[in-house]
């Protein structure tokens, strides 16, 4: 039997393993570390509503629910020509490789001063210490926010930075001290959250206002203080806590790798994920098949300009490569493509409610959903730890 080995346990990688097994195609899947852990709904361990426990997975629990080899392990190198991969303990070599190891962070000078809720999933714990010590002491002064990257818009998380904050808002008002704070959102572009809409933007307005939340947009970042974000032209947004997304770029592996990247250091694909190296065309391959794959963060997005990397479309991803690989061994030139997928989907919490955002080619909308938009993301994330366990049937599309 031919062997995909699948490199990350995150959204797109569990979801290849997951499909590809359907498919009763040898897997394994390499992860750094032992868990898949559902980002989207770590937002509410900052607030207390969730424990760290809630929103992880182990993957030997995936792995026995749908019978692939996991390794736990540090990827050091890609020899994606060889099919080969390094890592800190064993090296791994398969007929298909599969790259799903999330991307890098834009670097920041003074990073070591902020936390991130999209960071290590340990951060989140660390955020939450940071807000209940400000809660003890009574008062203070908390900025939050997220960053892009020039050289490709599309890997950027803004989401969750809005969620962290409207939950602790909500924290706040619950404890009667949300007077006693000063909240305020940063971002360095003029209008962040535009990729969401021009109505979405304009309801973001609103909600800022009506939270008094306060606003600082359009200034480049220059610095992360202790005390406070220094901006390009050496104003100071003073914080006693800051909570910062930075947008990510490539993979620090990828610098040891043979794969072709794009300016951001993102793995270049076809619509159909592969991965199209100048080897490919005859060196590699008798037939010109590509069998090496990047999906979710790893890879260069192509599509709009409002496209946006999400864990939807990571999954989207997978289950193409999941299908195509399969068929490939069955020798037929049918393929799937993610490029048809692209939008942008969330249900945005704020801890007493919620907004359900989408858009596409056709533009985007925000409707609001007091009280049940809460309950429908909470149900999600049950939702999502049981389908991809077994426990219960996977809703199609989902």
């Amino acid at each position: 039997m031919k062997k995909v080995l699948i490199l990350g346990g995150g959204f797109a990688g569990v979801e290849a393993a997951i499909f590809l097994r359907k498919e009763n195609i040898d897997v394994t899947l390499i992860s750094n570390r032992d868990y898949f852990y559902i980002f989207p709904t770590s937002i509410w361990i900052p607030t207390g509503e969730s424990k760290f426990e809630d929103i992880c997975v182990p993957l030997k629990d995936l792995s026995k629910a749908h019978g692939f080899e996991l390794i736990i392990d540090e990827v050091q190198s890609i020899e994606s020509k060889n099919k080969k991969v390094i890592c800190a303990n064993n090296t791994y070599e398969c007929e298909y490789l599969v790259i799903a190891m999330g991307s890098g962070k834009m670097a920041h000078k003074g990073k070591e001063n902020f936390l991130s809720i999209c960071g290590e999933p340990e951060d989140s714990l660390k955020i939450k210490d940071r807000i209940d010590t400000l809660i003890k002491q009574g008062n203070g002064k908390i900025a939050m926010g997220f960053g892009g990257n020039p050289k490709d818009p599309s890997n950027v998380r803004g989401g969750p930075a809005f969620e962290v904050l409207f939950n602790v808002h909500n924290q706040l008002k619950k404890l009667g001290l949300r007077d006693k704070f000063e909240l305020t959102f940063f971002a360095p572009m003029a209008e962040p959250g535009a990729r969401m809409g021009k109505q979405a933007l304009k309801m973001m307005d609103i909600y800022f206002k009506r939270l008094n939340i306060n606003t600082h947009f359009g200034k480049k970042i220059k610095e992360f203080e202790s005390d406070g974000i220094i901006f390009e032209d050496d104003t100071k947004l003073e914080s006693d806590f800051t909570m910062f997304i930075p947008a990510g770029n490539g993979h620090k592996v990828f610098e040891n790798s043979d794969l072709p990247l794009n300016e951001a250091g993102l793995v270049k694909i076809n619509d159909y994920c592969e991965v199209e190296h100048d080897f490919d065309e005859t060196k590699e391959t008798e037939d010109g098949i590509y069998k090496t794959f990047a999906i979710g963060d790893s890879s260069a997005l192509e599509g709009p300009d409002w496209k946006a990397k999400q864990g939807h479309i990571a999954e989207v991803m997978a289950r193409n490569v999941a299908y195509n690989i399969a068929q490939i061994e069955n020798g037929s030139s049918a393929r799937k493509g993610y490029a048809e997928h692209i939008n942008i989907l969330c249900v945005m919490d704020s801890g007493d409610g919620a907004a359900f955002v989408y858009r596409d080619h056709k533009g985007g909308k925000m409707i609001p959903m007091p009280i049940i938009g809460h309950w429908l993301k909470k149900g999600w994330g049950w939702y999502c730890r049981n389908s991809k366990l077994g426990k219960i049937p996977r809703i199609p599309g989902m």
